[in-house]
Formats: C-alpha cells, structure tokens, sequence
C-alpha cells in the first residue's frame, strides 16, 4: 500500500534551516529519509547539523545562503542540481524581526523607525519572493513540486508592538495565493503553493520578550497564554505533522492555502 504522505527520496531545500524552526525540519525531513538541503547564513551551525545528520544515517548537504542576494542564490541553485539534479519541495523558511520596527509601549507610531521596517519587509518577503524566483525553475523542468511558505500568527491579526514584522508575513500570504494561481495556470496541476502560520513558540528571537532572566513569563507571555486555548506555547516539533502533509503527495490537491498551527490562538476570544 503507498504511503501518501512519504517523502522519501525527495529534494527538500529550507531556507533558514540553521533556526530553531529551520533545524527541526532539517531533522525531521532528514530522518524521513529525503534528501535535504541546508540553506543559512550561519556556516558552523549549517556545518554541524548536516554532520549530525549524516551520523544519524541521513543525507543532508550546506550551502552558505543569502535569501536577498539573488545572485547567491543562483550559485546555490546550481550547487542543488549538480548534486541532486532536482527539486522537489521549497520550504521558504528564511525570516525575523528587529525591535526597531517594533513600537514599544512607552512609544508610538511617530518614533517607528521606517528603514527598519523595510528591512524586516525586505527580509521576510523578498526573502521569500527571490529564492522561489531561482529555485522554482527546477519544478519546472520536472513538471511540478511543492512550495510551503513560513507566515505567522502576526499576520492573521494585528498584534501590539509588532508592527512591520506582521505587515511583511501578510504579504508573504497574499504571495502564496498568488504563486498558487501563476504556476498553476501557467504549467500545470503539478505545482503547490502553501503557507504554515505557526503560532507562538519560544525561540531566540522572542525569548527576552516572552520570558524574564529567571525564566518566568513576561506579563505579554502571560496574555498571549490567556488567549490561547491550550495554555502554553508551542514546540517547534509540532508544525512537522503540517510540514509533511505539505511536502508529501498526501496534500496532492492542496494549494494556495494557509494552515494555521497555533493551539487555538487564532480562534479564541472573550
């Protein structure tokens, strides 16, 4: 009996794959035994999860990347092919916030600093936007593959504080309805294109707003957590069950959707 919702043997290439996120689905795809590829900017932490895994019995390669550098991007495009000859699902995964393209509570929208928002925007959509330009053209050779999108929560409902960073994940949605309709019109029923809001989970990024140096909750933690049905944060491990539905040919006629995983967040109110 096939097992739809296998990857095995697949091209899988993650961008940000040396964050927290990004490492578990390197982990997870790896250990489903696809082929991954590690694309990030932190060379050491690239170098050693592809050791790790390829310890674990997995095939895993790194490539140095800068998701706005599109020439970059080109180079490690043709490092995929020489060694695989093919692409099969695009995990754009590459993104983040900065604290001056968010406005503080003791602040408003006047002291917004307008260059680090348009970097955030640049990073999290153009980031998105250039390594599906240059790595989609291997789907189109072969006929098809999958592209899975990393939106967010901020991108669903206007969040305090938060304020370039959401605006840049919303374009990333409205990106992935687009791209659902141009590859599908334009070459076939062969190509998907989704997006994964994850909700709140601990990371390196959020860790000092979230929590105080002995590990307590900051009281914005603790309002996210009252407006989350499940009480608690999430773990990065959980988004693997939507990441390999996506990636696999058991979403086969899945596209230009948004899978929210958020322990209710989204849908809770008072």
């Amino acid at each position: 009996m096939k097992d739809l919702f296998s990857v095995e043997g697949k091209v899988i290439v993650i961008t940000g794959a040396t964050g927290i996120i990004g490492r578990e689905l390197v982990k997870h795809f790896a250990e489903q035994r696809a082929k991954v590829v590690v694309l990030g900017r932190a060379v050491e932490v690239g170098e050693k999860l592809v050791a790790e895994v390829k310890a674990a019995g997995g095939e895993a390669m790194f490539l140095e990347c800068n998701v706005l550098d599109k020439s970059k991007l080109e180079q490690n495009y043709a490092d995929i092919m020489a060694a695989y000859g093919r692409i099969d699902v695009l995990i754009n995964g590459a993104g983040g916030n900065q604290a001056a393209a968010t406005v503080a509570p003791d602040k408003t929208i006047f002291d917004l600093d307008i260059e680090a928002v348009r970097q955030v925007v640049e990073l999290n959509l153009f980031g998105t936007i250039l390594p599906t330009m240059v790595f989609v053209k291997a789907m189109v050779e072969q006929g098809g593959g999958s592209i899975i999108n990393i939106a967010s929560e901020a991108a669903l409902r206007p969040l305090t504080r938060v304020a370039g960073y959401g605006v840049a994940k919303a374009a990333v949605i409205n990106w992935t309805k687009y791209m659902c309709g141009e590859l599908a019109t334009k070459f076939g029923e062969g190509f998907r294109v989704n997006a994964v809001a994850p909700g709140f989970l601990l990371t390196n990024q959020n860790r000092d707003l979230l929590t105080n140096p002995d590990g307590s909750l900051t009281p914005r933690a603790e309002t996210i957590i009252a407006h989350t049905p499940f009480k608690r944060f999430g773990e990065p491990e959980e988004l693997l069950g939507t990441m390999q539905w996506l990636a696999s040919d058991a979403s086969k006629f899945v596209t230009g959707t948004l899978t929210v995983v958020d322990g209710g967040f989204d849908a809770f109110s008072i």
